[in-house]
């Protein structure tokens, strides 16, 4: 089975990252208002189909994770202990960040509240600096839980995605993410997502009661 949702989840980095400015906070929250991948998985939920609702709650958790487009600046940085929330105007879903600590290292909780009581949170925590032929590397290993409203259903992904600044010829340089994710649901699924840095974005999921659910999307912005 397979379901491509492009035209919800593509990144803006002209969005996330505003003329105006934006605190790192900031910009994370507007990077998470991708909930429309999210808002399938009630109704695949009470069709009891779990695996897919498994695969749906992983593309959304790659796709909060990572910008594709220019980096048109650097956000300000907060300070430990600093919010933000925004509700993202394609759902009404409340979403929020709070930066844990800023020393070792960037440590960033986060959460969304959709209208529909389910609830997606995390953390992840931004571990250095990674200077390669491709760019400049920002591995952030990442965890987050998802539960349904009656909290009859949760799933946990975690894993590492790196988000990357590459050199451009004309312009600002770009950002773009990669990485990998592990999911498991309480109902006994579990699978893997693959993130590329052309924003090919895949999830597989191995179904308790046999067979595979693979769902994918395309997060980059094409221009």
């Amino acid at each position: 089975m397979q379901t491509t949702t492009e035209a919800t989840a593509r990144s803006s980095t002209r969005y996330e990252l505003p003329p105006e400015g934006a605190t790192l906070l900031g910009y994370i929250v507007r990077r998470m208002h991708k909930t429309a991948l999210l808002a399938p998985v009630a109704g695949l939920l009470n069709a009891g189909q779990s695996a897919e609702a498994l695969a749906q709650i992983a593309l959304y958790a790659a796709a909060a994770s990572a910008s594709f487009g220019p980096a048109y600046y650097q956000p300000r940085f907060d300070r430990a202990g600093d919010t933000a929330g925004e509700p993202d105007p394609a759902t009404g879903a409340m979403v929020s960040a709070r930066l844990e600590a800023s020393s070792p290292h960037y440590r960033v909780s986060n959460a969304v509240e959709m209208p529909d009581g389910s609830r997606f949170a995390g953390v992840e925590e931004v571990t250095g600096t990674t200077v390669g032929l491709r760019g400049l590397g920002m591995p952030a290993p990442s965890r987050f839980e998802f539960t349904a409203p009656d909290g009859g259903y949760t799933a946990r992904v975690t894993g590492i995605i790196t988000s990357e600044l590459a050199p451009a010829l004309l312009g600002p340089w770009r950002i773009r993410a990669y990485g990998s994710l592990e999911l498991h649901d309480s109902s006994g699924n579990a699978g893997r997502l693959t993130l590329a840095r052309e924003g090919r974005t895949e999830a597989h999921v191995t179904a308790v009661g046999g067979g595979t659910v693979v769902r994918h999307v395309d997060l980059a912005e094409r221009r």
